[in-house]
């Protein structure tokens, strides 16, 4: 076994030899660049890689010579740093990241968006969301942010210790609809990460729960809509239904629409138990490090328990607008397949389904968001209580509607 573990050294501190021999044989990069981009040069010396001798074109290629032709350097991908990463990369193609320009780019909202605000400018939603693989349809000639390795370990000195760090998460992972950022950090546990240091032991941050052991698959038992099939119980199942209906996944009969390929596609539901579960026991395994095993479980299912309060509200209000439709209150709106249509975001044509993307966006997403990240503040008065201020405004609304159209 030690001699084994020996040869695998061996082959890859020659592999690593092998590497920086080629660059440096075809490569200029260096004294060229620090005339054009100095702060990248630097950077790049600074990192472990450039130690190590890995030049500029081990990732770049040796193609361009000139800026004539600087449009010859290929950008690094996944595969690129599978060279020497194959069990991250690997690991990262299986899990949630990797998938996230295609959750994106599947919303409905998002045709209705300007290329400088959804598309290769990276100014909106892109901005975060490229960190997943996009189809080459999808590159249009843009050549960067195509599942760069670099959302966390930033060029050039692509730092472990940056991505291992709970600040690196902050940029995506804050805001409107995920402010998980925002939540852990005035929690106990981020609170007591601040008040010790990078070196504090005692609090988990967001690699200790999401990327233990430095998987980088980062995939959770919930997915980012909350929302699981099947339901053992029946009131919780129904509501869920609705909600789904609402998403344009199951049509008014409750039979799944072709919406169901995307969702299975960017991995944003847990369609099964047993896919449910895994995620589930993983994290209970991880908490148990600090907990015990029987109030790590109790905690993860009193944030179960919030999901189907809230579901319950939410069921209730697309309910009302569901009527709205159903009584001719409300029109659908050309080009849509489905109303109420929530994956069509703020391109609600009505006040009151402008309402209800809030509700299901905003106050839901951090109701259960804030329950799992103990954080009880936006649990409750970021999530709970606008929930229920909004089902009465969506209550009122179609009041107001209904006695419209009656005196037409």
């Amino acid at each position: 076994m030690k001699l084994f573990k020996l040869l695998i050294v061996l082959c890859a501190v020659l592999l690593t030899s092998s590497m920086a021999h080629a660059a440096k044989g075809k490569s200029g990069c260096v004294d060229c660049h620090k005339k054009v981009t100095p702060g990248v040069v630097k950077q790049h010396l600074e990192g472990k890689m450039a130690k190590a001798g890995i030049d500029c074109s081990a990732c770049h290629g040796s193609e361009h010579k000139g800026m004539e032709d600087a449009a010859k350097a290929k950008m690094p991908t996944p595969e690129t740093c599978a060279g020497c990463h194959k069990k991250q990369t690997e690991q990262f193609k299986a899990g949630k990241h990797n998938l996230a320009w295609v959750a994106s780019s599947s919303m409905p909202m998002m045709g209705h968006q300007s290329k400088a605000v959804a598309g290769g400018d990276y100014k909106g939603c892109s901005s975060c969301h490229k960190i997943g693989v996009q189809p080459d349809a999808d590159k249009t000639g843009y050549r960067y942010g195509h599942a760069q390795c670099d959302s966390c370990h930033t060029r050039h000195s692509f730092k472990k210790s940056e991505a291992a760090d709970p600040r690196a998460c902050q940029t995506c992972h804050m805001g409107f609809d995920h402010p998980q950022w925002e939540m852990w950090s005035t929690s106990k546990h981020g609170t007591i990460w601040q008040i010790e240091g990078k070196g504090s032991k005692r609090a988990p941050v967001c690699q200790t729960c999401h990327m233990s052991g430095g998987d980088h698959n980062v995939m959770t038992s919930w997915g980012f809509l909350a929302l699981r099939l099947p339901e053992d119980d029946k009131e919780w199942m129904n509501d869920r239904v609705t909600i789904l209906q609402a998403l344009g996944v199951l049509d008014d009969k409750g039979t799944p629409t072709a919406r169901l390929d995307l969702v299975k596609a960017g991995k944003v539901a847990r369609l099964t138990k047993e896919e449910f579960q895994k995620e589930r026991d993983k994290m209970t395994g991880i908490c148990s490090q600090c907990h015990s095993k029987s109030y790590a479980t109790a905690q993860l299912e009193a944030g179960d328990r919030v999901i189907k309060d809230v579901d319950k509200i939410l069921a209730e209000a697309i309910r009302e607008v569901q009527a709205l439709y159903r009584d001719g209150v409300l029109k659908k709106p050309a080009g849509w397949t489905f109303a109420p249509d929530l994956l069509q975001f703020y391109e609600a044509k009505s006040s009151i389904e402008q309402d209800l993307y809030v509700m299901f966006l905003e106050y839901r997403m951090r109701a259960f968001q804030g329950a799992f990240h103990m954080n009880p503040d936006y649990m409750h008065w970021y999530g709970w209580a606008p929930m229920k201020e909004t089902l009465q405004k969506i209550k009122d609304e179609a009041s107001k509607l209904r006695a419209e159209k009656s005196h037409k």
